[in-house]
């Protein structure tokens, strides 16, 4: 039998080894976990929960200090880091250094975000090509596919309202010259799946005679194998341009109502229903809708404020704001709205409105004029051109047309006259001045529909329908006098404006000691970027808004928009201007426009930064750490 002494002897030699190995390991543990901040000093960075924490290192007089992801930076000389007996208390040290958590890259609907990444070389020559053939990303419009979810736009109230149930039917007409075959189709998609089937009559897709041979065998075989019978393909005989397309595009429509859109849209939810109640309660109303923003780098949905049509005397159309008391109440946000002029992309009129007005003028050329001759034509010819606040139609805005003319005259100016010499008598010396020997073709049809109407002269056109529009003769009273009536909402210098800061960090190469800032000072457009030792100082404090900019010391703005990024003015209008990473360290920053990432050639100081693909073999230059910091903008010099 053993012993009492001996089981004590035995039991003392098993607790003793279960210690030392606990300690052991707790040594081990410790170990890993540590950060070091000078070649004889070791902070152990262990939670109180016994959680894992992950280490960093230092950059020159500051320290890193990163939990779970989440970093902070702060000067040493803040904390008192200097004694063995402050370091120890790992506690304490994390509840005084709170971690600003990464904001998360904001998620745009279908993963905006990712999907114009450029990852290879032939993503970037689809995506030069795509620019160069249509003036937009077809890169990301690929990767969209055919349908999508976008924002409901529209006012809160506008989801309450009531249509009568015995609306018009529509046929919707959409032209195309060399469209971009994926936006087109989810054009159609958008138009079939958000229109209710007893207000869709039909769906004429005109073919201007585009000059690829595949396009429309293969547009038709998409609308024979995925649509029913009410998509009808048309093709002409000869390069029309847009204005001739839309005339040969209503005479083959049979719907109670027209309605004319762009061949790069996507409409919003309960579009056609405030459109088509307009009609029904007077033919000679030519609604249209509000036209939100589908950013053409990006594909982003925006919607638009409420602005009305104008022009200036150039005869270019623009948009105005609202006269002052259009918008007092909440309900004014759903009344139609009245409009001197119309975009001309996006409308919907009666057929036999259209018909009886003398559709468009044919004599015009391709495009360009023809939406201020139809607005002059309804206004002064007893009809009405309204904005109906509920219908929203989303539209790629390009910065340029992709296409041109076989005819080398000034098809926008040759149409303009055509408009000046029918619509507004004498007023068109205010155009005619640079433009008396432009030959604009045979007006003698349009001036007899004019006069077979019974039209309005364009004096009372500028005194009832826009009397806002100023005269380039009117004296500075009267000038005064019609801006007073214009909700005039003051423009801040770019410098000045109010911006929403949520976050401030330093852009920091990762597993280096490299900051991203800027070659010359924070007030430099066009400044190069660089790397350069990390330190706390305005030429590398990176502030970043909700509009996704990353603003260098709270004044110009990286862009994205070159090979090499730089700074800008901040324009509010993403684009080249936004940027996306993710919260962990080793995050890419990629850039919304362009489809590539933020990197540098070298991981050396004074390398310039370039834009690189996303994907590329050495990963370690294009991906960076952001360091927060809690000191305020004014302490860093």
């Amino acid at each position: 039998m053993i012993s009492t002494r001996y089981v004590s002897f035995l039991s003392g030699i098993i607790i003793a080894s279960l210690t030392w190995a606990f300690s052991l390991y707790l040594y081990s543990r410790l170990s890993q976990n540590a950060i070091t901040t000078s070649p004889t000093i070791m902070i152990p960075i262990v939670s109180k929960h016994g959680e894992s924490i992950d280490k960093e290192i230092m950059l020159r007089d500051n320290i890193i200090i990163a939990r779970n992801e989440k970093q902070i930076l702060a000067g040493k000389e803040a904390y008192n880091l200097k004694s063995n007996k402050n370091l120890r208390k790992n506690d304490l040290i994390l509840q005084q250094l709170q971690a600003v958590p990464v904001k998360p890259a904001v998620i745009l609907e279908q993963g905006l975000d990712e999907l114009g990444m450029v990852r290879n070389l032939e993503d970037q020559r689809k995506r030069d090509e795509g620019y160069k053939d249509y003036a937009f990303n077809i890169l990301i419009s690929d990767n969209l596919g055919m349908r999508r979810n976008i924002p409901d736009t529209r006012h809160k109230l506008c989801k309450m309202q009531k249509y009568p149930v015995n609306l018009p039917n529509a046929s919707i007409i959409i032209c195309f010259y060399n469209e971009h075959y994926t936006t087109l189709l989810r054009s159609l998609h958008s138009v079939l799946e958000k229109t209710p089937t007893a207000l869709l009559h039909e769906i004429i897709l005109v073919n201007d005679y585009s000059d690829s041979d595949t396009l429309h065998e293969k547009i038709k075989v998409y609308i024979r194998n995925n649509f029913d019978d009410r998509v009808r393909l048309f093709k002409t005989e000869r390069r029309e341009g847009l204005i001739r397309a839309r005339v040969f595009g209503a005479r083959k429509a049979t719907g109670k109502v027209l309605i004319f859109l762009d061949s790069h849209i996507e409409v919003n939810e309960m579009w056609i229903e405030p459109l088509l109640s307009r009609i029904a309660y007077s033919r000679n109303i030519v609604p249209m809708p509000v036209i939100d923003i589908i950013n053409a780098d990006t594909f982003q949905y925006t919607g638009s404020p409420l602005v009305r049509g104008g022009f200036n005397w150039g005869l270019h159309f623009k948009w105005d704001n609202l006269p002052i008391g259009t918008l007092n109440h909440d309900v004014d946000f759903v009344k139609p709205i009245k409009s001197p002029t119309m975009a001309g992309g996006l409308f919907a009129i009666d057929r036999e409105y259209f018909t009886k007005m003398g559709e468009y003028d044919i004599g015009m050329d391709i495009w360009g004029g023809e939406n201020l001759e139809i607005s002059f034509r309804i206004w002064m010819c007893g009809g009405n051109i309204e904005l109906i606040p509920c219908s929203r139609v989303g539209h790629v805005f390009r910065r340029r047309r992709p296409y041109g003319s076989d005819d080398p005259q000034d098809t926008m100016l040759k149409n303009s006259l055509r408009v000046a010499h029918v619509w507004m008598d004498e007023y068109k010396d205010y155009f005619l001045k640079n433009a008396k020997t432009i030959n604009y073709g045979n007006i003698s049809e349009r001036l007899a529909l004019r006069q077979k109407l019974k039209c309005k002269t364009f004096g009372w056109y500028l005194k009832e329908v826009y009397p806002e529009l100023t005269l380039p003769d009117d004296t500075e009273r009267r000038l005064k006098d019609k801006w007073a009536k214009l909700d005039q909402r003051p423009m801040q210098p770019w410098h000045s404006r109010k911006r929403n800061y949520t976050d401030q960090y330093q852009i920091r190469l990762s597993n280096t000691a490299l900051c991203i800032q800027s070659e010359k000072d924070i007030k430099t457009k066009g400044s190069k970027l660089i790397l350069m030792p990390c330190l706390r100082i305005k030429l590398q404090m990176w502030y970043e808004t909700d509009k996704n900019e990353l603003v260098l010391g709270q004044m110009l703005c990286m862009e994205g928009a070159e090979k090499i990024p730089k700074l800008g003015k901040c324009h509010e209008m993403g684009g080249s201007q936004d940027w996306r990473h993710k919260r962990i360290n080793n995050t890419p920053i990629y850039n919304m426009a362009t489809g590539t990432c933020l990197g540098a050639m070298r991981d050396i100081r004074n390398t310039p930064l370039v834009m690189d693909l996303c994907m590329r073999a050495n990963a370690s230059l294009i991906t960076w750490d952001l360091i927060r910091s809690k000191v305020p903008a004014k302490e860093i010099r």
